[in-house]
């Protein structure tokens, strides 16, 4: 049953975390002059534009999901290169941000006595998590997540093209990664860097 309670409780952090995650993408894209996303009605924080059903039941219940992909044509960038790797860094920065204002809230609930119930506290903390964890995930240079798309862009061309030849078994990638404990060894200790990144931070702002 608290099995379930977590899932209930972790529904919303997921939502959140995809949703502005894909919208950041679609808005710097669009700022860097590309109008596929706008075309495509992803300029928008409506969930239904980014979640992916299948993707979000996968998240909850595998611990690997996804949702709809924003696609962008970089030919229509000025510097289609430096622009790509901005589109991409945009939706873990989105997320990293988002996860900051969550924790920024439980520290202000704890420091100062507000009185929040134990759900919408859990609520916050799991809105926080979610977005952290979908940052860093994001940001492995595995095809075809974001942080692939900045390596293969920093990658002299001939590099870049050979690298972009794993795309083909990115799958299988992904998969060895859910099933071994591999993504505890990368998550948890990036996580918990930010966590401390995050408390640096307050430091300056309380």
């Amino acid at each position: 049953m608290d099995y379930f309670i977590q899932l209930l409780l972790a529904i919303p952090g997921v939502i959140i975390a995809m949703t502005f995650h894909e919208y950041a993408h679609a808005r710097a894209a669009v700022a860097l002059g590309d109008f596929t996303p706008r075309l495509m009605g992803r300029l928008t924080l409506d969930p239904r534009a980014h979640v992916d059903p299948i993707g979000l039941l996968m998240l909850l219940f595998v611990r690997f999901g996804w949702a709809k992909p924003v696609m962008i044509n970089p030919r229509n960038f000025r510097k289609p290169r430096r622009d790509d790797i901005l589109v991409s860094v945009a939706g873990p920065a989105m997320n990293l941000f988002l996860g900051f204002i969550a924790f920024y809230v439980m520290k202000l609930s704890y420091w100062h006595y507000i009185d929040v119930s134990p759900i919408t506290y859990e609520i916050i903390q799991m809105i926080c998590v979610c977005n952290i964890n979908f940052a860093i995930f994001n940001m492995l240079p595995i095809p075809p997540l974001d942080g692939s798309h900045i390596l293969r862009n920093l990658l002299p061309p001939n590099l870049a093209y050979r690298y972009q030849s794993i795309e083909q078994y990115s799958m299988l990638i992904l998969v060895v990664c859910i099933v071994t404990p591999i993504p505890q060894y990368i998550l948890k200790p990036l996580g918990d860097f930010v966590i401390a990144i995050y408390s640096i931070l307050l430091r300056f702002l309380m």
